[in-house]
């Protein structure tokens, strides 16, 4: 009997078939016979696996009221920053901030993230680079491969949210976070969206206040690997990949309703993800691609400095939530020193730092940090201030991001 992968997000202590437990007797819920009741769980515990069933233990898993969601595994690819030019405009202002700092507002205000935990899930980080000297870092590999990051755009990311300043310019929002979580997600052989589940869930169980995500769901790639793996037809690919990116998008829907009832419990926690980098203006746009898609995740467009203001830059997907600075963005090069790059991708790392900022606040005032309050200060106080008239707001959601 033919067997596929699945994700699986459950409520703790459901049973889910494993190689181990694959020929016990189940009941029409997929429960083992004779197995008692369950005792009531709070919503916060959950757990997340990656299993290989059968077409019946996949219909009986459904069917259990523990289960959550369910979806294939799709690959993750990063969302590709794009180098700047000198015409995208200058990285860095002569008070030697990059552009960004001072757009979002964060080289005025008084906080600094301090007691902040921030985690970002991308490709790793550079250890090495001066601009996270002394910053408590964990970090966790999703991924086959070694620990570090060896394309640059996970250390560019992070740079933006909590880096030191790197040869007398700032680059990071909150450069005084409590700790950084790093989840590895992507390799070089990429990744994909049971990667990215599990580090969520990692991240939040180990403190996170703020996720930051600068990546996307491949859905052409998963088309062709049904088509060139699986010898699937190109319109049953479609379809099959299209059930699977609906599935998916439930998924992390599901998973940031279950953080959002654990905010009850601890400190709150909100997730950020890039809108992605699909569209080519004005010949066409693209809406914001999952995980950024998922209800309860603050999708990012990306702007562009120009004459009249702030404007959405033309590979900025729409339908995003809020904006923020993603073109001729400067933050810290693998190995050493300064990259300036474009993408929605450079975008996100501004709102997760202003998240912390805002955290940190609310810390200060109450003694906890709701994520709520954290997800409203966010959305509410983003400020079409600074953007060029004319701009649609599908655009720039809410407008540009504002520190407090």
């Amino acid at each position: 009997m033919s067997e596929n992968q699945y994700i699986v997000l459950r409520s703790k202590g459901g049973f889910l078939p494993t190689a181990d437990n694959l020929g016990v007797a189940r009941g029409p819920l997929g429960v083992p016979a004779g197995a008692g009741p369950r005792a009531a769980a709070a919503p916060e515990e959950i757990e997340i696996n990656e299993v290989k069933l059968t077409k019946s233990e996949r219909d009986d898993l459904r069917r259990d009221p523990r289960t959550l969601a369910m979806a294939p595994p799709m690959p993750l690819k990063l969302i590709e920053p794009m180098d700047a030019t000198d015409a995208d405009g200058p990285a860095a202002t002569a008070a030697a901030n990059t552009w960004g700092i001072e757009a979002v507002g964060a080289h005025q205000s008084a906080f600094d993230g301090s007691g902040v935990n921030v985690a970002v899930l991308d490709t790793g980080i550079d250890l090495t680079h001066p601009a996270f000297a002394g910053v408590n870092i964990e970090r966790k590999n999703f991924t086959a491969e070694g620990d570090d990051d060896i394309h640059g755009h996970g250390t560019h990311c992070a740079g933006t949210i909590f880096g030191k300043d790197v040869n007398g310019t700032r680059v990071g929002v909150a450069r005084n976070i409590s700790k950084a979580l790093i989840g590895k997600v992507l390799g070089q052989g990429q990744g994909t969206s049971a990667n990215l589940a599990n580090a969520i869930q990692w991240a939040v169980e180990n403190g996170a206040n703020v996720v930051s995500m600068s990546l996307g769901i491949d859905f052409p790639g998963f088309v062709e690997f049904l088509v060139n793996d699986q010898g699937l037809d190109i319109n049953p690919a479609t379809s099959i990949a299209l059930e699977g990116y609906r599935a998916n998008i439930n998924l992390f829907g599901a998973l940031t309703q279950m953080i959002e009832a654990r905010n009850a419990f601890a400190n709150g926690c909100i997730i950020v993800a890039a809108s992605g980098n699909e569209s080519e203006r004005p010949t066409y746009e693209i809406a914001v691609a999952p995980p950024a898609a998922g209800n309860g995740i603050i999708s990012v467009g990306a702007l562009q400095q120009g004459a009249g203001g702030f404007s959405v830059a033309s590979f900025s997907n729409t339908q995003c939530n809020v904006s923020a600075p993603g073109v001729a963005v400067s933050s810290a090069a693998l190995g050493g020193g300064l990259v300036s790059w474009n993408g929605t991708s450079m975008a996100t790392p501004h709102v997760s730092g202003v998240a912390a900022l805002w955290a940190q606040k609310e810390l200060q005032q109450t003694n906890r940090i709701s994520g709520q309050n954290t997800a409203a200060k966010i959305l509410a106080l983003a400020t079409m201030n600074g953007i060029k008239a004319g701009q649609e707001v599908e655009d720039v959601g809410n407008g540009i991001v504002q520190a407090p």
